[in-house]
C-alpha cells in the first residue's frame, strides 16, 4: 500500500545529506569535543562549524548559540534560566494560552516556585493581540514568551511587534520558533527577540538535538550542571553527530527555503480548497487563513471523532494527526482549539495534516478522494445532522 506522510509538524524524515553528516561523526570522527587529542579536536571543529551554520541561518552570532537535547530543553532553559536569574527584579511571567506544553508546563512548575504567570487569551484564529501583551505587563514582569508559529493550527504570531513592546520595557522576550524554522524566514535580529528555541527534527534533521539562541548580554542561569560545556550554559558531553547534522539541516533549509515555501504553500492551498468545496459538509478551517505556516492544514469536522478519522486514514495509507504529537493518546480536546473558543464536541473532531518538501499534488488529491467516504461512514454512526450546532462557545 502507498503511504502518504502528512505529519511533518510531529517530525520530519532526516534528509539523506543530513544523515550522512551524522554518520560521519558516529563512525569515523567520533571523538569527545572536550578531549585535547586529534580526535577530540575534529569533534570540536565539527561542533563549532555547526554553531556557525545555525547562527548564520537565524541571523545570530555563533557565541549566541547553545546546543541542547531538543526544543523542550531549550524552552525549559529559556524560561527557568531567565526566571532564576531575575533575583529580586520580579516574579511575573507572560505567555499565551496556546503555547506548546513544553512552555505551559514549565510555567506551571514556575508557579509552584512562587512565580506568577499570565496566560493571555487569543482570538478565533489563535493569535494574540500585541496590545494585550502590553496591557499585561506589570512592574515585576521579568519575561514574555510567545511562540512564533503554533504547532497545531499553524497560525503565525506578531512576534516583531511584541518584541518591540518588550524591548521598550527592557523585558527579555523568548519565542518558541520550532515550527517556523525551515518554513518561513527566521532572523532573530530582525524579529528583535532575546531568546529563541529550535529543534533539528522539525527541519529534516535528527531527533535529540536542539538550540537555544541567547542574545549576547542576556543573563540566564544554567539548569543542568556538571561541566564547562556550552559556555557553562548547559553541562554534558555534546551530541556531536546530532549537532553536526543540525548544522547541515540549517544549511539545507537556507538553500531550499524559497522552494519549500512556494511548493508546500501550493499544496496547502489545494488541500484547503478541496476540503472546503462542500464535498464534506460543515468543515471548519482552524487558524488564520493567511498568517499561517505553509505546511499546516487543521480542520474540525463536526460529528466525527478525530481519533477515528486518524485510524481510518492510516488504514488507507495516510499518516496525519489530531493535534500535537506530545499529547497523542490524550482523550482531552486540544487546549489550542478550546482557547480559540471552539466547543468541546467540535474540537474533538480536529484533523491536522502537515505537508513536507516531498509531498506531491497526487498526495493531496488522494487525501481529497479518500477522506469524504471516511467522514460519511463515521457520521452515519453518529447522531450528527448538517447544521446541528454552532462551532463556537456563545
Amino acid at each position: 500500500m502507498r503511504r502518504i506522510y502528512l505529519d511533518h509538524s510531529a517530525t520530519t524524515p532526516v534528509h539523506p545529506r543530513v544523515a550522512l553528516v551524522a554518520m560521519q561523526y558516529m563512525l569515523r570522527d567520533y571523538g569527545n569535543s572536550s578531549s585535547i587529542h586529534a580526535e577530540g579536536g575534529a569533534a570540536k571543529q565539527a561542533m563549532e562549524r555547526a554553531r556557525a551554520q545555525v547562527a548564520e541561518f537565524i541571523g545570530a552570532e555563533p557565541r549566541e548559540i547553545v546546543f541542547t537535547s531538543g526544543a523542550t530543553e531549550s524552552n525549559n532553559l529559556a524560561l527557568k534560566g531567565i526566571a532564576h536569574a531575575a533575583g529580586d527584579r520580579g516574579k511575573h511571567v507572560i505567555t499565551t494560552a496556546v503555547e506548546h506544553h513544553a512552555v505551559l508546563h514549565t510555567c506551571d512548575d514556575l508557579e509552584k516556585e512562587g512565580f506568577r504567570v499570565t496566560r493571555l487569551p487569543v482570538d478565533a484564529t489563535g493569535r494574540v493581540t500585541p496590545s494585550d501583551v502590553e496591557a499585561a505587563i506589570e512592574e515585576d514582569t521579568i519575561l514574555i514568551s510567545v511562540m512564533m508559529a503554533n504547532n497545531e493550527i499553524g497560525s503565525l504570531q506578531p512576534i516583531a511587534e511584541i518584541a518591540e513592546i518588550a524591548r521598550a520595557r527592557e523585558i527579555p522576550f523568548h519565542t518558541d520558533a520550532v515550527q517556523a524554522a525551515g518554513q518561513v524566514p527566521v532572523d532573530v535580529g530582525e524579529l528583535g527577540v532575546d531568546l529563541a528555541s529550535f529543534s533539528a527534527h522539525k527541519m529534516y534533521g535528527p531527533k535529540g538535538v536542539g538550540v537555544l539562541y541567547v542574545r549576547r548580554g542576556v543573563r540566564i542561569k544554567p539548569q543542568v550542571f556538571g561541566g564547562h560545556h556550552e559556555g557553562r550554559m548547559r553541562a554534558g558531553t555534546e551530541n556531536i553527530p546530532g549537532i553536526a547534522a543540525m548544522g547541515e539541516a540549517c544549511v539545507l533549509a537556507g538553500e531550499e527555503l524559497e522552494y519549500r515555501q512556494k511548493h508546500i504553500t501550493t499544496l496547502r492551498d489545494r488541500l484547503i480548497a478541496g476540503l472546503e468545496d462542500g464535498t464534506i459538509p460543515d468543515v471548519i478551517l482552524n487558524g488564520h487563513r493567511t498568517e499561517r505556516l505553509p505546511s499546516n492544514v487543521n480542520v474540525c469536522i463536526p460529528g466525527v471523532e478525530g481519533e477515528a478519522m486518524l485510524l481510518h486514514l492510516d488504514m488507507k495509507g495516510i499518516a496525519a494527526s489530531s493535534g500535537s504529537a506530545c499529547t497523542s493518546g490524550s482523550l482531552e480536546a486540544s487546549h489550542v482549539l478550546l482557547a480559540m473558543g471552539l466547543k468541546h464536541e467540535i474540537a474533538h473532531g480536529s484533523l491536522r495534516m502537515t505537508l513536507g518538501r516531498e509531498n506531491t499534488v497526487e498526495d493531496v488529491d488522494y487525501v481529497l478522494e479518500t477522506l469524504p467516504g471516511i467522514v460519511e461512514n463515521l457520521r452515519a454512526m453518529s447522531a450528527w445532522k448538517p447544521g446541528d450546532a454552532t462551532a463556537f462557545e456563545e
